[in-house]
């Protein structure tokens, strides 16, 4: 009997190596401690706001997601599912869907989709839908940040009240001298395009996600949203804009990254978040 019980255990550890070696991502803290998945978990139930930074065709980042946010459903009471993967005047189709009045079919056929929906986004949206978790658009309509990267920001200030609806209160502060701008002017030197310009339209996204939070934040709902990485690693981005309304607020950040080896993480990925999740550079991609 001792002996069989022995065996079970030798190959139950057997199998959790072969797991463990297998395992196709990693977490770490942000000075790139390794943890599991129950000490991020754990940490964001804290958090009154999380922004996971995605990169945006990475299939495993999208099913992490997936899981945080059934984490979430089954930890906290009042959830909130936001996204920048919906623009803000696609808000009244998301809802008729979510409320079951309209079918998939009609709603795919008039939202406007990312390429990747279906197999990335749609699987967070069927989840919200089926355990009444409200789901919130936060992008600038993608039109009216085109105009901000060709003619400024001032510009949108011709713009209607019915389309500012879709838009941050204007005008918003740009601060220029943020790494994350910096670094996108830098980019963009010698390519004949207005660099001021394609921040400021940066900028306009950024304020515009955080501006679409702060209805929930005041419900105190507890915030899942999901982003592009560059939208909130360093803590810039929509988190420099959402800090500006509530300096106090609980956040909590995520970002993705791709390594050939995950095994550690690199210096420079090291204090961009507080959880970095690192992915190998040929995990399955949607696109």
């Amino acid at each position: 009997m001792i002996r069989k019980t022995l065996l079970c255990i030798f190959i139950s550890l057997l199998s959790f190596a072969a797991i463990a070696q297998n395992k196709i991502y990693q977490i770490y803290t942000s000075d790139g401690e390794i943890v599991d998945e129950s000490k991020m978990h754990e940490s964001i139930n804290q958090a009154e706001v999380t922004f996971f930074g995605e990169l945006h065709n990475n299939s495993v980042a999208h099913w992490l997601q997936l899981q945080i946010l059934k984490n979430l459903k089954e930890n906290q009471k009042d959830i909130v599912l936001g996204g920048e993967f919906f623009e803000r005047d696609d808000q009244l189709n998301i809802d008729e869907w979510l409320e079951g009045k309209i079918t998939d079919k009609n709603f795919e056929a008039e939202a406007k989709l990312w390429n990747n929906y279906i197999p990335d986004y749609k699987p967070l949206m069927l989840f919200a839908k089926q355990n009444q978790i409200p789901f919130v658009a936060t992008n600038i309509p993608r039109k009216y940040a085109s105009v901000v990267s060709r003619e400024g920001l001032e510009r949108l200030e011709s713009f209607s009240k019915e389309a500012k609806k879709s838009i941050a209160p204007l005008p918003i502060e740009v601060d220029m001298t943020l790494p994350g701008y910096e670094g996108m002017k830098g980019m963009m030197h010698g390519s004949g395009m207005n660099a001021d310009f394609m921040v400021e339209a940066q900028a306009i996204k950024d304020a515009t996600m955080a501006y679409s939070l702060f209805e929930f934040i005041n419900k105190k709902k507890s915030i899942f949203h999901v982003n592009g990485s560059y939208h909130s690693n360093n803590y810039e981005g929509i988190v420099w804009y959402l800090r500006k309304e509530y300096p106090k607020i609980k956040i909590l950040t995520i970002a993705t990254v791709e390594q050939d080896d995950t095994t550690s993480l690199l210096d420079a990925s090291k204090g961009i978040a507080d959880f970095i999740i690192v992915l190998p550079t040929d995990s399955p991609k949607s696109y």
